[in-house]
């Protein structure tokens, strides 16, 4: 459950960095609304992340929340950004992921 949890949180961390980019796009109300949108998603995921770090080890839980979102921000950028692709940037994606999932499996 701490998993699943911790990835959820990570997904969050997601909804943080797109209001974001929206916050610096927007103006007046629409900017506001987007701000609260920001500061929500990350309450909510600093939330789900401090319960998990009550049985996971945080050397490997802020790895693994951190990596999600890095990949997951480069990915969202790629797609709903039009942000350049490139061999380098899917290359060290894929080892980021590689690693993510290597430090679950000798976590666990």
């Amino acid at each position: 459950m701490n998993w699943f949890l911790l990835v959820v949180s990570g997904c969050i961390e997601l909804v943080f960095t797109f209001c974001l980019s929206k916050v610096s796009k927007t103006a007046g109300l629409e900017k506001g609304l987007w701000c609260i949108g920001t500061a929500s998603a990350i309450a909510l995921s600093l939330f789900l992340v401090t319960k998990v770090l009550k049985t996971l080890p945080i050397g490997t839980a802020y790895a693994v929340w951190t990596g999600i979102g890095a990949v997951g921000t480069v990915l969202m950028g790629i797609l709903f950004f039009k942000e350049p692709v490139s061999f380098g940037r899917l290359f060290f994606i894929f080892t980021l992921i590689v690693s993510i999932i290597g430090l679950k499996v000798v976590s666990s």
